[in-house]
């Protein structure tokens, strides 16, 4: 079997820290989020995934975080928490954040739940119905802003894990942590000054960095992910009420037959209030053959903003 490692989020210009620690403290003031994503309304056992970060400055170029993920798909589930430190520069029109992570991962089973066609007991793979394992880990990443652009590039884990025990049957290469890519774009386009703002971004995800998502996919010990990406759309409305939509799809793979694998198309909006707090709802129509099964997916996201300094900040602060 082959599926996805990591969890995904629609919303995920709003939860930057998580896949990338250069965004440490780059908004000028203490911030956190908090999402919660169900996959696959009506299939058992869809990812359900959560979030929560919390950022700030710290000195004059330092900023420092903490970011707690969870994601339970199936009969598996996964647990990280990671301490946050970047480091930001002056370069050329805006400031570059290089940001370092380090944390543990907590990687779960449970076969117990599982329905089988045979026994558990005739298959030595099933000996140990419940599997717990701990994993250091790091990360790395670069993210460049100005008033009107941003660009971001990360690695959230920089290590790769074996998930099986070598005394068990099961060749640990087919069961391992992969390191995966992520690259981020996007910018600020006035439409009507600060009344209506066109926002468009992008989200390209890779795991090999591009370099095995073309290989054999009935090889399982070869990584059969293609490279896929995010558009999105938006507008900002009076620096409050911020609506858009996007588009999820695969890039073509020799592997896939060459066609492109179209996920979902989404629609998303989220609110400003004056005093700090954000919320924000998101909804993703499945586009591929999973469509005939769920009824698509939602996301939520709260946060909090602490501007008790904003006479201190640039304002407004689009990213």
């Amino acid at each position: 079997m082959s599926a996805q490692q990591e969890p995904m989020y629609t919303k995920y210009m709003f939860n930057s820290m998580a896949t990338n620690p250069g965004y440490a403290g780059s908004l000028g003031y203490m911030s956190t989020r908090v999402l919660h994503r169900q996959q696959w309304l009506g299939i058992d056992g869809g990812p359900l995934s959560q979030t929560f970060t919390i950022h700030s400055p710290w000195k004059k170029r330092v900023g420092v975080g903490l970011s707690v993920g969870n994601d339970q798909i199936g009969s598996s589930g996964s647990t990280i928490l990671n301490g946050v430190y970047a480091y930001k520069v002056p370069f050329g029109e805006g400031n570059l954040s290089i940001g370092l992570q380090a944390g543990v991962m907590n990687w779960r089973s449970d076969f117990s739940n599982l329905r089988y066609k045979d026994p558990a007991a005739n298959d030595e793979v099933f000996e140990d119905l419940g599997y717990n394992r701990w994993f250091p880990n790091f990360g790395a990443g670069m993210y460049y802003s100005t008033q009107k652009f941003y660009l971001g590039i990360s690695v959230p884990r920089l290590l790769g894990f074996d998930l099986r025990r070598v005394d068990q049957i099961t060749s640990a290469e087919w069961a391992r942590t992969y390191r995966h890519y992520y690259f981020t774009a996007g910018g600020v386009i006035p439409v009507k000054g600060d009344i209506i703002v066109f926002k468009p971004s992008i989200l390209l995800k890779s795991v090999g960095l591009l370099g095995d998502f073309n290989t054999n996919i009935k090889d399982p010990q070869k990584i059969g992910a293609p490279a896929e990406f995010d558009i999105d759309i938006s507008f900002l409305f009076y620096q409050a009420l911020w609506v858009g939509a996007s588009f999820r799809s695969a890039i073509a793979a020799k592997a896939f037959g060459g066609k492109s694998s179209f996920d979902s198309a989404d629609i998303w909006a989220s609110y400003n209030l004056k005093n700090g707090m954000r919320v924000g709802i998101s909804y993703d129509y499945t586009l591929s053959e999973l469509n005939d099964f769920t009824k698509g997916t939602y996301e939520v996201m709260l946060g909090y903003d602490f501007v008790y300094n904003t006479k201190k900040v640039a304002t407004p602060r689009y990213f």
